[in-house]
């Protein structure tokens, strides 16, 4: 059975809420070094699952606050809506101080928990049976397969990575569905993590993004998406290890519609897209990128919503932590890359409008993810206002030399920007 929420009835706000002060000159090298720290630490499940840090120190009489929160809790959409209900939309808000009921709860007994264990013991075969039908009629139903005879010839044509609609003989690039069947190429960050952490951040100009996605015909995302490729491809060629094969990324996407009764939950998924970082062509990447993207998004669109979410509550949560868990015992990413994807790449949009929180107005909002086994690099941006951050967070005994590879996402996007003839903003 799935673990379940229940209300902490000794909740204890100073555990969570924490103040620390960096010494002087309280840069962002600082700061990136402190936050790096704070997340190479598990948070303790005894204790809801989350820690809010307000650091003090930084130059200007700038100060930080921090809000770590189990994944399992909130995605990206989620963090969003924290952010809105932390913040005010004008420095003159009057904080509603009200204090919220907190209803005690009982926790199920191990009598309980064992009823509801047997009762989804006997369930859940049930419900993924049901559950494949569903998405093989999904797949059946986006692709407009009918007859058996072609759903054998759109099996062969899956097993060979590539799907079309029948009715497709000679399909574009945006027309093909690409499934990731094999395992992305190894990489120097695909290999078990340790739990200590790299983190670097920096901010570029919305409008000069926009104006390369004008320039270029694409998208903001196809811009961002291509900024990091050829950032990869960099920091790969300066190590002698860019492998012949694209790398993969998988990105997150939400699959949210809105009516949700409570927004405190995981609702992402993620899609696979290539990365061409075998071409040193700048205009070719956007180009790829652009196509990727379109081929990643049908992947999405062959199985619903509503699917995705019934697919994650039938998976057993024990065979999962077990399995995950004996990977890691035998450092199965430094044996051989299974996954297929070799990063997450994280784009998420932002408030358009100025916040503040205490009267003091946000002046920078910078994302941090996560990193796994087989996956020792994130690269989450955020937009906010007219600024584009970048977030990367690694393991530190992977990628030791963050920072140059965030300076690499800068030169590329400079390089973008000297291709397009569009000026780079600061």
């Amino acid at each position: 059975d799935h673990p379940y929420w229940v209300v902490d009835n000794e909740f204890d706000l100073k555990f969570h809420v924490r103040h620390l002060g960096l010494a002087p000159p309280g840069d962002e090298q600082q700061l990136s070094d402190q936050v790096a720290r704070i997340f190479g630490r598990a948070l303790d499940r005894t204790r809801p699952l989350w820690e809010v840090y307000v650091i003090e120190g930084l130059a200007d009489g700038r100060w930080a606050l921090m809000t770590k929160f189990h994944h399992s809790a909130i995605d990206g959409g989620a963090g969003v809506v924290l952010l809105n209900m932390l913040t005010d939309t004008s420095p003159d808000a009057t904080p509603d101080l009200t204090p919220t009921p907190i209803v005690a709860e009982t926790p199920p007994s191990a009598g309980e928990l064992l009823q509801r264990g047997i009762s989804k013991l006997v369930t859940n075969p049930v419900r993924t049976l049901r559950l494949q039908l569903r998405v093989a009629q999904g797949i059946a139903d986006s692709l407009g397969i009918r007859p058996a005879s072609e759903v054998t010839r759109q099996v062969r044509r899956t097993l060979r990575g590539i799907t079309r609609r029948p009715d497709e003989e000679n399909p574009t690039a945006e027309q093909r569905v690409r499934l990731p069947l094999n395992p992305a190429p190894a990489t120097p960050w695909n290999k078990t993590i340790t739990a200590h952490r790299r983190f670097a951040m920096r901010s570029a100009s919305l409008d000069t993004v926009r104006a390369l996605k004008k320039a270029s015909g694409g998208t903001v995302n196809d811009i961002v998406m291509a900024v990091c490729t050829g950032a990869l491809r960099s920091y790969l060629l300066r190590h002698d290890a860019l492998p012949d094969r694209p790398l993969r990324a998988m990105v997150p996407v939400s699959f949210r519609t809105g009516a949700e009764e409570v927004p405190w939950t995981n609702m992402v998924t993620g899609i696979i897209a290539d990365l061409p970082t075998d071409t040193a062509d700048p205009r070719e990447r956007v180009q790829r990128c652009h196509e990727a993207m379109e081929s990643a998004k049908r992947q999405f669109e062959l199985i619903p919503a509503d699917t995705i979410a019934e697919g994650a509550q039938a998976t057993s949560p024990i065979l999962a932590t077990a399995a995950t868990r004996l990977a890691s015992r035998l450092r199965w990413a430094d044996r051989a890359n299974l996954l297929p994807n070799n990063v997450v790449i994280s784009n998420v949009p932002g408030p358009r409008t100025p916040l503040w929180l205490g009267g003091a107005q946000m002046e920078n909002y910078i994302p941090i993810s996560i990193v796994t086994d087989g996956m020792g690099l994130n690269i989450t941006v955020h937009s906010y206002l007219d600024r584009l951050a970048f977030g990367l967070i690694a393991c530190r005994d992977l990628v030791p030399d963050l920072w140059e590879l965030l300076d690499m996402h800068f030169d590329e996007l400079a390089l973008l920007c000297d291709t397009y003839g569009v000026p780079l903003g600061k």
